[in-house]
């Protein structure tokens, strides 16, 4: 993980520096933000790989910032992880829905932090799985990572893209949350099973485009989870 820059937006001076000794000793670069005004015009002007954001902010709330970067197609893809004092599961889910990639509440261990930021680096970079998949006419390019309904680009966050990857690659299996958590987030990485029903949504949002609707690939199985089948569908 050398050479990858976290950008740290918090208001707090303790808080941004306990995160960026601990980031620097897992060899990342660490720029900081105090506000959402700061945290902009360095994403725009230092293209961080990953953003730790805060959800708490003077002059707007990090949710304020989350809608802007994901508005904005050159920031959208940015990986983000939520630092919140909030617990509330509307709260976590809001988060989420805005476009956040992970959440972490506080207080934290920081070898959980590391372990969230480099598995989510890892899902954003796809891994080594390159090859091209298609369903009727939705198109999957692991090696450029690019998803295309005939002629229309599809737009969607690297944790949708990684969930859509391993259901094409698997498809007509049911999967629990629990197995979707350990193949596509990662065995050591600790996330709630609720996100991915977040992500599950997120990625049948990004299926449905005017043109055409795949959203229905994603089916849930009841008392299991999801699976993706193609089996039925008028295409």
């Amino acid at each position: 993980m050398a050479d990858r820059t976290v950008l740290i937006v918090d208001d707090e001076f303790a808080i941004r520096d306990m995160l960026r000794m601990a980031l620097e000793l897992a060899g990342f670069r660490c720029i900081e933000a105090e506000n959402i005004q700061q945290a902009y015009t360095l994403v725009v002007d230092e293209r961080p790989d990953i953003l730790l954001l805060d959800w708490m902010l003077p002059g707007g709330s990090g949710l304020e910032l989350l809608r802007r970067l994901k508005r904005n197609d050159i920031t959208r893809d940015l990986p983000v992880i939520m630092l919140t004092a909030k617990t509330a599961e509307d709260n976590v889910i809001q988060g989420l829905d805005v476009g956040a990639d992970d959440y972490i509440t506080k207080p934290f261990a920081p070898k959980e932090l590391i372990a969230r930021v480099k598995a989510l680096l890892r899902r954003s970079a796809g891994g080594t799985e390159n090859e091209r998949m298609q369903v009727a006419d939705l198109l999957l390019d692991g090696e450029s990572r690019r998803i295309f309904i005939g002629e229309h680009p599809v737009n969607m966050g690297p944790t949708e893209f990684n969930l859509l990857q391993f259901f094409m690659s698997h498809p007509e299996r049911a999967y629990s949350r629990g197995q979707l958590l350990d193949q596509v987030w990662g065995a050591n990485v600790y996330v709630e099973e609720r996100t991915v029903d977040v992500h599950i949504r997120r990625l049948r949002k990004a299926l449905q485009l005017p043109q055409a609707d795949y959203s229905d690939l994603i089916q849930t199985v009841r008392g299991t989870g999801y699976r993706f089948s193609a089996r039925g569908l008028s295409l």
